[in-house]
């Protein structure tokens, strides 16, 4: 089915709040500020999303979405590559990652869309670790591992998007390099 103006509209709206979340941080969002941005009416906003919660909700929903297919292309290159794939996810859709794990802004689990995907990432990392530590392991060992590269790739993205990363190292001269390095110590823990 072809995209209608309606569609269209409610993509300018998204795109605007991403592009603020993104620049300023989710706390700067208003549906206002929304508006403003887009270049809309005020009420766009509120007839396509509802409220703040409703953009924070599809934000969630399409990063996790995202987050997901990107975790899936690089399933069949390994653990290092998801960890690398996960840190590229958040460089690239700094909007959507500064909203996917915000709870204070939309707790997923009110939002069925947002939680099926967010369920669907995870359960991608939890499968290709499944696989990777064999047969012998527990669910409780690939849930545990699962989530240890699930932090530090969150972790290592938070850092390099908001925090003192860059000025701890003295200057990072290749992002790729330091994700790739850091990816490949956590995978190495699943062989450890």
């Amino acid at each position: 089915m072809a995209p209608t103006k309606s569609d269209a509209l409610r993509r300018v709206v998204l795109d605007a709040a991403l592009a603020i979340s993104a620049n300023a941080g989710p706390d700067a969002l208003s549906l206002r500020e929304v508006a403003r941005e887009a270049g809309v009416s005020h009420q766009a906003p509120y007839h396509h999303f509802g409220d703040r919660a409703g953009i924070f909700a599809a934000i969630s929903e399409e990063g996790y979405a995202e987050l997901g297919d990107a975790l899936l292309r690089s399933r069949t290159h390994g653990a290092t590559s998801m960890c690398e794939a996960y840190v590229h996810f958040a460089l690239q859709h700094k909007g959507h990652f500064r909203v996917m794990f915000r709870n204070d802004l939309c707790n997923v689990g009110n939002y069925p869309g947002a939680l099926v995907q967010a369920d669907r990432a995870f359960s991608i990392l939890l499968d290709e670790v499944t696989t990777l530590l064999g047969r012998d392991a527990s669910m409780n060992e690939a849930k545990a591992q699962a989530t240890y590269m699930w932090s530090v790739a969150h972790g290592l993205a938070t850092l390099l998007i908001d925090g003192p990363l860059e000025k701890k190292l003295g200057g990072i001269t290749d992002v790729n390099a330091l994700v790739k390095q850091v990816a490949q110590l956590a995978s190495a823990s699943i062989h450890a």
